[in-house]
C-alpha cells in the first residue's frame, strides 16, 4: 500500500424493507464485496443504515420502534466485524442506534481489518433524533490512527458545524468521513454544501455517502442523496472540488483516490492557504 495514497468507496445503500436480518447482511455484504473489488482501503455506508431493520414484520404486529434496533446490535457488530476481516477494509458501518445504560445513541461503527471497534457517536441532534426518538447525544470527537494517518467521522448534521471539523484537523486529521440520512433535497444538499465548505476550511478531503430508496418506517420513508469525494477548491484538484460522485438517488458504490501527497503540496503551494492564514488577533484558533 502507497501511504500517500488510499482509496475510498462510499456506498449508496437503498432502503427498502427486509423480511429479517440476513437479508440485510446479504445486502451489506455484496457492497463490501463490490468495494473490495476495486480495492477499497475505507468503505463509508450511510447514516441509519440500521433503521431497515425496523421494517421486519414483528409477532405482535406493532411497528418496530427506533429502541428495537438495540436487540440488532451483537448481530450487526459480526457481520462487519466479519466483512472488514474478510476483504481486508476498514468499514465505518453506517450509524446503528445503540444502548448504553438506560440510554440510546446514534453512533458510527468503524470496524477495522484487524478487528478493532471504534464508535463514534452523534454529536449534534436533529429535531428527530431528540423527539420522539430520544436520542442522546455523544460527548466526544474520536480521532483514528491509521497507517497513512489519521480521519474523523462526522455524523450528518455533525458536519454543519464548522468548530467540530477545525477540531478534526487541528488533532491531525487529514479526511472527514461523513455518513449521511437525508429525506428532502434540502436537507441533502445542505450536507453536501458545508462538507465543501469544510474541505476548502480545513484544506482536507471529504468523503460523504446517504442512504438512497423508500423504507416503509416511519421518519425513514423517503431518502434523498449520493456519495462524493470532495477535495478543497484549487488548481491541483477539480475546479468544482468534487473528484467522483453518484447519480442520485440510485443504489451504486463510488470509488476514487485520495493523494494525501498532493493534500500536503497543496496546503504549502496553493493558490490560497485557508488554513495557516487563520487570524488568532481577531478570533481564537484551534491548532
Amino acid at each position: 500500500m502507497n501511504p500517500d495514497r488510499i482509496r475510498v468507496a462510499g456506498v449508496q445503500h437503498g432502503m427498502r424493507a427486509v423480511a429479517g436480518f440476513d437479508e440485510f447482511a446479504a445486502q451489506c455484504a455484496h457492497h463490501a464485496a463490490a468495494a473490495g473489488e476495486w480495492n477499497a482501503d475505507i468503505v463509508v455506508f450511510p447514516e441509519f443504515l440500521t433503521t431497515q431493520l425496523m421494517s421486519i414484520p414483528r409477532a405482535d404486529g406493532r411497528p418496530a420502534g427506533i429502541g428495537d434496533l438495540a436487540q440488532h446490535t451483537e448481530a450487526y457488530r459480526a457481520l462487519f466485524t466479519g466483512l472488514a476481516a474478510r476483504h481486508r477494509q476498514t468499514i465505518v458501518a453506517g450509524t446503528h442506534v445503540h444502548a448504553r445504560g438506560n440510554k440510546l445513541y446514534n453512533g458510527a461503527h468503524v470496524f477495522f481489518p484487524d478487528g478493532r471497534v471504534v464508535v463514534q457517536d452523534k454529536l449534534h441532534l436533529t429535531p428527530t433524533e431528540v423527539s420522539p426518538w430520544a436520542i442522546t447525544p455523544g460527548e466526544r470527537l474520536e480521532i483514528l490512527e491509521f497507517p497513512w494517518g489519521k480521519a474523523a467521522v462526522l455524523i450528518c448534521y455533525d458536519v454543519e458545524f464548522p468548530e467540530l471539523a477545525r477540531q478534526a484537523r487541528a488533532r491531525g486529521a487529514d479526511v472527514l468521513l461523513v455518513p449521511s440520512c437525508t429525506d428532502d433535497r434540502q436537507g441533502f444538499h445542505r450536507v453536501r454544501h458545508c462538507c465543501h465548505a469544510r474541505a476548502i476550511e480545513d484544506q482536507i478531503y471529504v468523503v460523504t455517502t446517504h442512504t438512497v430508496g423508500n423504507l416503509p418506517v416511519e421518519w425513514m420513508r423517503g431518502n434523498v442523496g449520493n456519495a462524493a469525494v470532495i477535495t478543497p477548491c484549487d488548481v491541483q484538484f477539480p475546479p468544482g472540488g468534487v473528484q467522483a460522485q453518484g447519480e442520485l438517488n440510485i443504489e451504486q458504490i463510488v470509488v476514487a483516490e485520495l493523494d494525501l501527497a498532493l493534500l500536503r503540496r497543496a496546503r504549502d503551494g496553493g493558490s490560497v492557504r485557508t488554513w495557516q492564514d487563520r487570524r488568532a488577533d481577531l478570533y481564537p484558533v484551534l491548532g
